[in-house]
């Protein structure tokens, strides 16, 4: 019989010890596991988000949130800014590519985000069929979407005020869907997209109502108040820079001389990262504790197991075994059990996020576990290497056994 089998056979004979080293090995590795993809997945959707847009301006307040709201779509704006100073910034010799976004309303939790031409360029978004929006109420829908709400071309639906819920529905206007966008891989594949037009009349007959509801007649209000509601708002402004120059001048100059915001989604997304960061380390260093414990506890169990089975091994000896294939034989045993407890880990990682991503509440930041990563095979590589650390010691003394000691005390 081959030393792996052996191994294998020995191991089966002490089920419960066994399962505990491998239940301990799979949870640190499961953790790992988590770490990994989680941190890989949304590394990369923080840098494909964002990583053709230089600033992006909003109302005050907090710059992380305008970031989130305004990229990321996974937060409420700070607040909306009046038209007129979005395009004199627009205007700036500072700005290259000035992309307008007017937010407000969603379908089944999708937002629908009203922008222009210069969205589609900074996206470098295609359409899979159909055309981008053109018309007032006309949207094109991202592929996630489609798929998701089973839209297709020709397909028309109501928007609901407010960024969530479905309880105040827009029934003066339906969005007709003109055309699907291919898969992109970022934010847009989550959004309907449609002019910011459509937008504002939608509001527009949406404070109608209220005023009717109310009983708020156009007489009763002062003429500044209908000057007020005649200005145009957008929620925010995304921003690319003609120059390097741009970086120094033009967020100072935002922040400093208007009333407006500037915030740097690759200044915002570090700290965010960063934020996250501690907690990822806590938790590897955690997982880690867990890898070492289980090292020693296959070194406790394989240390024991050698002074129960040094009678046998000494018998194998004197059958013809060499030292070479006790060595193997105690190493394999230690390879066998942290390889198995790594298998089932990694396994239960990749289950365990699939399982946390279907129950994320937003869309735009949810994460998969059926990504496969090559960094994995480090964490194959850990399980071997803990494997024979936590072997080599009873290995080397059933190498090291005196074969006449043993059996004259038996």
């Amino acid at each position: 019989m081959s030393p792996l089998k052996i191994s294998w056979k020995s191991l089966w004979s002490k089920p419960l010890s066994s399962a505990l080293n491998i239940m301990l090995i799979a949870f640190g590795t499961g953790i790992l596991t988590i770490l990994l993809l989680a941190s890989r997945q949304i590394g990369e959707k923080l840098d494909n988000n964002a990583k053709d847009i230089d600033l992006v301006v909003g109302a005050k307040g907090s710059p992380l949130q305008l970031i989130l709201s305004s990229i990321y779509y996974i937060d409420f704006p700070t607040g909306n800014i009046p038209l007129k100073a979005a395009q004199e910034l627009a205007h700036s010799p500072f700005v290259k590519k000035a992309v307008p976004l007017a937010q407000g309303d969603n379908y089944q939790g999708i937002r629908i985000v009203g922008t222009d031409s210069n969205f589609v360029s900074i996206y470098k978004l295609k359409t899979a069929t159909g055309k981008f929006w053109k018309e007032d109420f006309e949207v094109t829908i991202g592929s996630t979407v489609a798929q998701n709400q089973k839209l297709k071309l020709g397909d028309t639906f109501f928007g609901a005020h407010g960024l969530t819920g479905s309880s105040d529905i827009h029934k003066t206007h339906a969005y007709k869907v003109v055309g699907i966008l291919t898969p992109q891989g970022n934010v847009t594949d989550n959004l309907i997209l449609t002019n910011i037009s459509s937008v504002w009349k939608m509001h527009e007959d949406h404070e109608k109502e209220e005023a009717a509801e109310h009983h708020h007649t156009a007489e009763k209000q002062r003429p500044d108040q209908a000057e007020h509601q005649d200005e145009k708002e957008i929620t925010a402004l995304l921003i690319q820079y003609r120059s390097p120059m741009s970086v120094v001048m033009f967020p100072r100059m935002v922040n400093s001389s208007t009333n407006l915001q500037a915030a740097s989604p690759a200044m915002e997304s570090t700290r965010l990262f960063s934020l996250i960061g501690v907690g990822v380390d806590t938790l590897q260093w955690f997982a880690a504790l867990i890898m070492l414990i289980a090292a020693i506890s296959v070194f406790v169990n394989l240390y024991n197991s050698l002074k129960e089975r040094s009678y046998d091994l000494a018998i194998m000896r004197t059958l013809g075994a060499s030292r070479g294939q006790l060595f193997c034989i105690v190493i394999f045993e230690g390879i066998l059990l942290t390889l198995a407890g790594t298998v089932i880990g990694v396994v239960l990682g990749h289950l365990v996020l699939q399982f946390i991503g279907n129950y994320q509440e937003s869309s735009q930041a949810r994460l998969s576990g059926f990504i496969f990563l090559k960094d994995e095979i480090y964490l194959f590589a850990a399980g071997l290497a803990i494997g024979i650390f936590a072997s080599i010691i009873p290995a080397l003394q059933a190498y090291r056994s005196n074969i006449s000691k043993i059996l004259s005390k038996n």
